[in-house]
């Protein structure tokens, strides 16, 4: 069944990276953010500047998580410890919360200039699973998510989205935890083991494994294929349109030639 096992009847799908190009932009918004206060904090210390790696220190501390957990991990792997503060801080306040607006504020006024661009092979992936009448969610830890499925022209194809806001609402550890995919399947009314996970972040292919979901795809957007695989992946795909390929063609769809 469209490249996966035959009993697997929901599919649980990742945002950012995974039906939208939009992982770029967190990542910008991220070294934005974090340059700006690690520009500060050496001016502040008189210590050096060490920017922030947007490949290696995206995908490990923040790629997949909610943005505070993200803010937390990443501060925490350059020995800073600063107060949690409250949501009300503003983007400048030397906080968790603070550098956790701050890279929202970044992260909204990137999408609102560039836009939402999905990918391709994804809408189609989804589209198909549409006309099959397949269950499908979305599980992010954005709180955005609404509004960048809407952007991209994709908030209709999902009936269940489990986005940071509910996340927040229910109590729900973000990636790696499992909880918020456990959370979409039940909402589907599928069991894990019949239900797929797609992720393109190490965090969320992680939370896959520890769901005990039938399959994980890891969405290989940046040439970690085999690390994806280490953390859980079960399959591993350059792009959705891998597994479209090796599908049988609807009724009324010209076949391959």
């Amino acid at each position: 069944m469209l490249g996966l096992p035959d009993d697997i009847r929901a599919f649980l799908f990742d945002l950012d990276g995974v039906l939208t190009q939009t992982a770029k932009v967190h990542a910008a918004a991220w070294k934005d953010t974090f340059d700006a206060f690690l520009r500060a904090e050496a001016a502040r210390t008189g210590g050096p500047f060490v920017p922030f790696d947007a490949v290696t220190e995206y995908d490990t501390y923040v790629d997949g998580r909610p943005r505070l957990d993200g803010t937390r991990a990443f501060l925490h792997s350059r020995g800073i410890d600063l107060p949690e503060g409250t949501p009300d801080d503003p983007p400048d306040a030397r906080t968790v919360q603070g550098i956790s607006r701050a890279k929202n504020d970044t992260v909204l006024r990137l999408i609102h200039e560039q836009g939402v661009q999905p990918y391709d092979g994804s809408v189609a992936y989804v589209r198909r699973l549409d006309a099959l009448g397949l269950p499908r969610a979305v599980v992010s830890s954005s709180a955005n998510c609404r509004d960048v499925l809407r952007a991209a022209g994709l908030l209709e194809l999902f009936p269940v989205i489990v986005d940071g806001v509910v996340a927040t609402r229910e109590r729900l550890p973000g990636k790696p935890a499992p909880d918020t995919y456990l959370y979409a399947a039940r909402a589907l009314g599928v069991e894990p083991a019949h239900a797929a996970v797609f992720e393109d972040a190490l965090a969320g292919v992680a939370s896959g494994r520890a769901g005990g979901f039938g399959a994980v795809v890891g969405v290989d957007r940046t040439g970690q294929a085999a690390e994806l695989r280490r953390d859980g992946a079960t399959v591993v795909v350059a792009d959705l349109a891998d597994l479209l390929s090796a599908a049988p063609p609807l009724p009324g769809e010209e076949g391959p030639r």
